[in-house]
């Protein structure tokens, strides 16, 4: 188990030199809409979803209903129905208290990285060592721009503000093996456009994701009858 778990740690953080950079400019945009770090502390520790909690952020400084930024960084958040259901058999034969503790720490990176090396016949201890990893750096991250925050006027100067897509960029690089996951990638960001200008709210991440997910097994669907 602790070998699992210092492997896990350890695979993720040449990754996570983005997330703390990402994680810095959530902190910056903060101190300049007013956030406490109180607020942002606890949403670190009970949302801990990057991009949720910019959408709350960006929400909040806005005079808008309470039900709708929760409505909407569910919305977004919806992605994890489908990283659970790929880790099943990682999850196989453990209780719903281990398995909510766990995927409360799995993010897209870690999740991505332990995917990358299923076939390694990892125990599940290796991806909590990843979501800690990531949990850790995060926190920092939201520290060190939260409270140096005040010295950066403005994030976009120092490219701060491409992080979070530098970020995916390298994890979708890292997962290409085939043509067909190219066909995919390309399909999805296709939709995920198409909808993003025809949909008024975030409901075009989850449809673009299904889309890019029903290519994959159908694309697939002779290599997983093997």
């Amino acid at each position: 188990m602790k070998n699992e778990l210092k492997n896990g740690f350890m695979a993720n953080l040449p990754i996570s030199v983005s997330v703390f950079t990402y994680g810095a400019v959530l902190g910056i945009i903060c101190t300049s809409k007013g956030i406490s770090f109180l607020q942002l502390a606890l949403m670190n520790i009970f949302i801990f979803a990057g991009s949720a909690q910019f959408l709350i952020v960006d929400m909040l400084s806005n005079p808008i209903n309470i039900s709708i930024i929760i409505w909407s960084a569910l919305l977004i958040n919806l992605r994890y129905f489908l990283i659970g259901a790929s880790l099943n058999d990682f999850f196989r034969n453990s209780s719903l208290r281990k398995k909510a503790f766990i995927m409360h720490f799995v993010t897209d990176e870690s999740w991505a990285i332990t995917m990358s090396k299923k076939d390694q016949n990892l125990s599940v201890y290796f991806l909590l060592g990843g979501g800690l990893c990531i949990f850790i750096v995060w926190f920092l991250g939201t520290l060190s721009g939260y409270y140096f925050g005040e010295f950066i006027s403005n994030p976009k100067l120092f490219g701060l503000d491409f992080a979070f897509l530098a970020l995916f960029t390298a994890i979708i690089t890292s997962m290409y093996k085939t043509k067909n996951d190219l066909v995919i990638y390309l399909f999805t960001a296709f939709i995920a456009v198409i909808f993003e200008k025809i949909i008024p709210n975030m409901s075009y991440i989850i449809i673009s994701a299904l889309s890019g997910s029903f290519l994959y097994v159908y694309l697939n669907k002779g290599s997983c009858n093997e």
